[in-house]
C-alpha cells in the first residue's frame, strides 16, 4: 500500500492506493453494451437545410411554423442549456418545411429542430 495526500478545494484527504502487477491481473472479458434502441425523430424531415441543436438542452420557445418564410439570421427558436436562453437562428433564407420539436421539448446534440427550403 503507498499513501498519498490529495488536497481537494483546500481540505485534505489521506488515501492508501494498493500497487498490483500488471503480470500478474487476468483481463476479465468486456461487459457487452446493451443494445441501444434507435431514437426516432418526432416528425419527419422536410427537404432544405436542416437546423439541428448545437448543445443538449431545452426549447423555450418555438417561433416560426411549418410553411413561414423566414430570412437568413432570424430568431427561429430558443434553446436553454446550461441556464442561459440560445437564440437558434435561420442560417439560410427560405421556407420553414417542417418543424421537429415543441416548447418543452428536450433535445440532445444534433438533434434536428427543423427544416428550410
Amino acid at each position: 500500500m503507498r499513501k498519498f495526500l490529495i488536497n481537494v478545494n483546500g481540505t485534505k484527504y489521506e488515501v492508501e492506493v494498493e500497487e498490483i502487477d500488471a503480470k500478474a491481473v487476468k483481463a476479465a472479458p468486456a461487459p457487452e453494451s446493451p443494445k441501444e434502441a434507435p431514437k426516432a425523430e418526432p416528425k419527419p424531415a422536410g427537404n432544405g437545410e436542416k437546423v439541428t441543436s448545437p448543445m443538449p438542452g431545452n426549447i423555450l420557445s418555438v417561433a416560426v411554423k411549418e410553411g413561414d418564410t423566414v430570412k437568413e439570421g432570424q430568431q427561429l427558436m430558443i434553446l436553454e442549456a446550461m441556464k442561459m436562453e440560445n437564440e437558434i437562428l435561420a442560417p439560410c433564407a427560405g421556407k420553414v418545411t417542417s418543424v421537429a420539436v415543441a416548447k418543452g421539448s428536450t433535445v440532445e446534440s444534433g438533434s434536428l429542430l427543423c427544416t428550410i427550403a
